[in-house]
């Protein structure tokens, strides 16, 4: 049963807004859904602090979340929300916090208590944020729960068991509040289910309509599936982020994840909609309007996960309803919202094909520049070019064809901003070079509850993995301007009409660019990765940015559990970078408790608890590895060939590359075990090798 930790009760105030009109306004004195507005624009007209100023930014106070969401599977990606002069963070762990804006004092904490050994999350274990109505709290949790908390006092109002994660099902993005709904979609594509969007009356949970991703027999789109299996029935198409609404058009708009399973298309032959797709369905009932397929007969893991952004778009001497998504393609799709017809041309052009994989005869081309590269101009050592590598390179076998963008590549989860006057969208995305293996069987199983439904893996070269920071001029889809980053770009961007964009940095930094040019402007180390959209908001008459920084779990970035208010006015200066442990080899036995006596591997192995090693590796390591060992979404190694138990403590305990420390997470008992259970169960297993 969740626990609230109690704290001063905060009082109604007519002030509080939540009509229509006031969630479609840009945001002034607060930042009261996910998107900022209910156009997804993450953008504020406040100007007091500007290009001029933004140099002075300091911390007001520094916020601790009583150490929620810092062990290795978390990470921190919530938007705070901010309304009548209290912030609503959510974790990692889907614990929520209250904090007063005068103070940083937490006013009251809500524990999700999710079961540890849930088997529903695909990515890590993160939550996008929470929503927000005149009286409470709505947020989505990991084992498929939607709970309503008291805005006062933080105590559960309502709950209900939206989906069961035993079939498969979770929740990471933020939930949507508008007219009297909580709106939310659900993870679970990587996990061989049929995602859905849900409205729920906001008063007690009732369910008002479902809108199916994977549309069943009847329906139009079912003809993109296969007549003889069911893979529609586990097609995937998860919804990753919040939708936007146009209460003027009466429509709801959202975008949706790769077809299921990711990597095998033998048995799911056609375009399998509505997989890697933009969609506008009616608010009030749910009902289909119209959709665009980014990718057809996708292969490639090629989400559409970027929030989808509205926006009125000058164009031809005329304003247009627009709407625009930037997918792991890398490129910007830029529609008319009203017919989902493009504003600028994108040509179904001819693609290379692979018999095996039942590959699209053609893929959708936008008109303009993708922003970050999508063939390989040189082979890396040990891989041959297959098409130059070029997107939309199929793939099937044993051997790794590598493609430009992979799937950690292109525009990815972390949200994209849009400035109407300057009519630019700001993406952060990634240069990512990634191979593929697996696909082309054509035999029909149905995925196991709990495991992957991948049909294949991914691997990486040894090229560097860098971000790309750029302006998209909507009226013509071009870049404004583009700046490429050491690492990957893995933080939402937020910009403001004092001409500033701002966007955080892996190693903790958050960042003020002159959202004109891209020039960066400031900086302040927070301590952890900093992976979530900042909020900014008039308090008091004083402009301030609010910003969670907690690290993640794919990046391997450092963790923590901070929330800062910085203003002009601050007095508090940067922390020290998050560092990981150092890497020069050391043995396990530095970790032992005082007293005990270096154990052998012989000794260590027979002492190893393999159930809590199992439990252990789902948690922390399954996101990058997979559950089976063979590589997860994180593309990380295979760890068949691990037989030396020593080294592999060695490498649990210090890191290793891009593999994180785990001395401070983990108990030395707790490495003995996940370490046993690598080398004697996943390495000793026919299906890692």
């Amino acid at each position: 049963m969740a626990c609230v930790a109690a704290g001063h009760p905060l009082t109604a105030q007519s002030t509080r807004d939540f009509s229509g009109a006031a969630l479609t306004a840009p945001p002034t004195s607060r930042w009261p859904t996910n998107g900022g507005n209910l156009a997804n624009q993450r953008y504020s007209p406040l100007t007091a602090i500007n290009r001029s100023n933004v140099g002075q930014l300091k911390g007001v106070w520094r916020t601790r979340l009583r150490g929620s969401g810092t062990q290795p599977q978390y990470s921190g990606f919530a938007a705070p929300l901010v309304d009548d002069g209290v912030a609503y963070i959510s974790t990692g762990a889907n614990d929520v916090f209250a904090l007063s804006i005068d103070t940083g004092e937490v006013l009251w904490q809500y524990f999700a208590n999710v079961d540890p050994n849930i088997t529903s999350v695909c990515c890590g274990w993160n939550n996008k944020g929470v929503a927000l109505s005149d009286d409470k709290v709505f947020e989505g949790l990991l084992d498929g729960r939607l709970v309503a908390l008291d805005r006062a006092t933080g105590r559960v109002a309502w709950s209900i068991q939206a989906e069961r994660w035993q079939e498969n099902f979770s929740i990471t993005a933020a939930p949507l509040y508008v007219n009297g709904m909580v709106i939310v979609g659900f993870a679970g594509g990587d996990r061989g289910t049929r995602s859905r969007l849900k409205a729920y009356d906001a008063k007690d949970g009732r369910l008002i309509w479902t809108f199916y991703t994977i549309p069943g027999p009847g329906e139009p789109g079912h003809e993109t599936w296969p007549k003889d299996n069911d893979s529609w029935k586990y097609g995937g198409a998860a919804i990753w982020q919040t939708p936007a609404v146009d209460l003027d058009l009466g429509l709801l708009y959202f975008s949706t994840g790769n077809a299921a399973p990711d990597y095998n298309g033998a048995f799911r032959a056609g375009d399998n909609l509505y997989a890697a797709s933009m969609l506008a369905i009616e608010l009030g009932t749910g009902k289909y309007r119209w959709h665009f397929q980014q990718v057809h007969h996708d292969i490639w893991d090629y989400d559409a996960v970027n929030p989808v952004v509205l926006m009125d778009v000058r164009m031809e001497g005329r304003t247009r309803k627009a709407i625009v998504e930037v997918g792991k393609t890398g490129w910007a799709y830029i529609l008319d919202r009203e017919t989902g017809k493009p504003l600028i041309g994108i040509d179904e052009k001819p693609v290379p094909q692979e018999p095996r994989q039942g590959t699209a005869r053609t893929q959708p081309f936008p008109r303009g520049e993708a922003i970050v590269p999508q063939f390989i101009e040189m082979a890396p050592e040990g891989h041959a070019l297959v098409n130059d590598g070029r997107i939309f390179t199929p793939f099937a076998g044993k051997d790794a064809v590598i493609v430009a963008p992979g799937i950690w590549g292109g525009a990815s989860w972390p949200p994209s901003s849009y400035d109407p006057a300057q009519q630019r969208l700001f993406v952060c995305a990634s240069s990512v070079i990634n191979g593929y293996t697996g696909g082309g069987n054509s035999t029909f199983t149905a995925p196991v509850n709990g495991n992957s439904f991948l049909g294949g893996a991914t691997t990486f070269t040894r090229v560097a993995r860098t971000g790309i920071i750029a302006a998209v001029d909507v009226t013509t889809n071009t870049l404004a301007w583009r700046y490429q980053w050491p690492e990957q770009c893995y933080s939402g961007t937020t910009a403001t009409a004092g001409g500033l964009l701002f966007v955080g940095r892996n190693d903790g930094r958050l960042t003020a660019l002159d959202s004109a040019s891209g020039k960066q402007l400031w900086e302040f180390q927070t301590g952890a990765g900093l992976h979530a959209p900042v909020a900014t908001f008039e308090h008091k008459g004083t402009q301030y940015v609010l910003a969670y920084s907690a690290g993640a779990a794919l990046l391997g970035s450092a963790r923590g559990d901070s929330v800062w208010l910085l203003g002009v006015d601050g007095t508090m200066g940067p922390v020290p970078a998050g560092t990981p442990m150092p890497r020069n080899a050391v043995t396990i036995s530095e970790g032992r408790r005082p007293g005990t006596a270096v154990q052998t591997a012989e000794q260590l192995r027979a002492a190893a608890d393999l159930d809590n090693g199992k439990r252990l590796f789902a948690q922390a390591c399954a996101v990058c590895h997979g559950e089976d060992g063979k590589s997860g979404h994180g593309a990380a190694p295979s760890l068949a060939s691990l037989k030396d138990l020593d080294a592999v403590l060695t490498t649990i305990t210090n890191g290793r590359n891009t593999m994180p420390s785990f001395r401070s997470a983990f108990t030395a008992e707790q490495i003995r075990d996940v370490g046993a259970y690598v080398v004697q169960v996943l390495a000793a297993s026919p299906r890692a090798n």
